[in-house]
């Protein structure tokens, strides 16, 4: 990973408390700055600092310590200071996970928990939150049961499902580059899903699975795939990684040259890894859930100003966005619901629009009623090997597409929602 998205210098468990910063950017809101009450509102973050997705759970962390910065600077929530706290999941340990966020909530009182990054870990804390019916936002895990067949009435996700991820590039995929794929896909829920959106989207067009291979998290050495891949003749190969998996992938797979041969695409890409990848390597077409070179929307000048004095300089990934919208999230959930009750707070999140300030895209985001699925604008696009005005600028977005229009309906989805008596 490149040292651009080092990891801060924290203990693998740090109390974080924000403190009202002059000049941060104004977020829409009924705030009113006080004197604090004795107590405050504590927000846990479950999520990984290290492992394979240290440097995407890294900048989460960032946003997420911005949204404090900005909620305190205007009050705070329900006129108490908010606090963060902080835990390492690892990259891929259910179990230190699961302890993680009992820690949290047992131990430490929060009100709120967020996290994981690692699909499967963000299902594991969900089902810790309903026990303990506390309300969690699921940042950046995305594997479809999150707010699919195991979903929760006090579980909401900003990051897409692997289905809207699927339905937003596959046909153009389709159309302009092959029928015939192989999938390279990592071995755990992520993976899974977003392969069977592809092989759903690959039925409905007629097209044809000439293979693919499982491989595991943290895998350095892709060579036996990819010499499968090759020999498998296809039109394009899938790539479904994230974090260091995704630049060791495509970094040999243009070593073996299949750049030449095939075209090189995929699903979700990210900001942490076109900058991890030789410029050789940043190719092929992606979905991007949010992108920082927005000149036309409204307040995301600002906030990646803001970012960038928060990270040496580092423009603001999709990461960084979603954990500064889960955690402004918790904030409106309890102002809209004037109380720290879960299920008044997840009523109030029914169908609820995030404020421009927060959702920080063309078309905005709101969370769907029925599955508590955020719904925003998915970015598609191809990776550019450098950025004309800024060195960071690695992705030309090619065609926006709306959040509702590329998710299943909630009937499809397979949540069952069930609400407390």
């Amino acid at each position: 990973m490149s040292s651009k998205f080092e990891l801060p210098k924290l203990s693998r468990r740090s109390l974080l408390k924000a403190t009202a910063l002059a000049g941060v950017s104004q977020v829409a809101s009924p705030f009113v700055v006080s004197s604090w009450a004795a107590d405050t509102v504590k927000i846990g973050l479950d999520n990984p600092l290290t492992g394979t997705y240290a440097a995407l759970g890294k900048n989460e962390l960032i946003g997420a310590q911005l949204a404090i910065e900005q909620m305190n600077a205007k009050g705070g929530i329900l006129g108490r200071k908010a606090e963060l706290l902080v835990e390492d999941s690892t990259s891929g340990d259910a179990g230190t996970a699961v302890q993680k966020a009992r820690k949290l909530v047992d131990r430490d009182q929060v009100n709120f928990l967020l996290g994981n990054v690692n699909s499967a870990l963000a299902q594991a804390i969900a089902n810790v939150a309903y026990e303990k019916k506390v309300l969690h936002v699921v940042p950046g895990g995305h594997t479809d049961s999150v707010t699919g067949s195991n979903c929760h009435w006090n579980v909401f996700r900003v990051c897409n499902t692997t289905r809207m991820e699927t339905n937003s590039i596959s046909k153009l995929l389709f159309e302009k580059f092959g029928k015939k794929w192989y999938f390279i896909t990592p071995d755990y829920a992520f993976g899974h899903t977003l392969q069977l959106g592809f092989e759903a989207s690959l039925k409905q067009f007629g097209g044809t699975k000439v293979g693919g291979d499982l491989t595991p998290l943290g895998t350095t050495d892709f060579s036996s795939y990819l010499i499968k891949a090759q020999a498998a003749n296809p039109d394009v190969i899938i790539f479904l990684h994230a974090g260091d998996d995704m630049i060791n992938a495509l970094k040999q797979a243009v070593q073996f040259g299949l750049d030449k041969k095939f075209h090189l695409a995929g699903a979700q890409q990210e900001l942490e890894a076109l900058v991890g990848l030789p410029p050789e390597a940043r190719i092929g077409n992606w979905v991007f859930e949010w992108y920082w070179n927005q000149p036309n929307t409204p307040h995301v000048k600002e906030f990646v100003a803001d970012i960038r004095k928060k990270s040496g300089g580092h423009v603001p990934t999709a990461r960084t966005w979603f954990g500064f919208a889960s955690t402004w999230t918790c904030a409106l959930a309890a102002e809209n619901a004037k109380s720290l009750d879960a299920v008044k707070m997840a009523k109030a999140l029914q169908g609820f629009k995030l404020p421009p300030e927060v959702a920080l895209m063309p078309k905005g985001a709101f969370f769907r009623e029925g599955d508590n699925q955020l719904m925003p604008t998915l970015f598609v696009g191809h990776a550019q090997s450098k950025g004309k005005d800024d060195p960071e600028d690695l992705f030309v977005v090619d065609q926006e597409v709306d959040g509702a229009t590329a998710a299943l309906p909630v009937a499809e989805t397979g949540c069952k929602m069930a609400w407390p008596a």
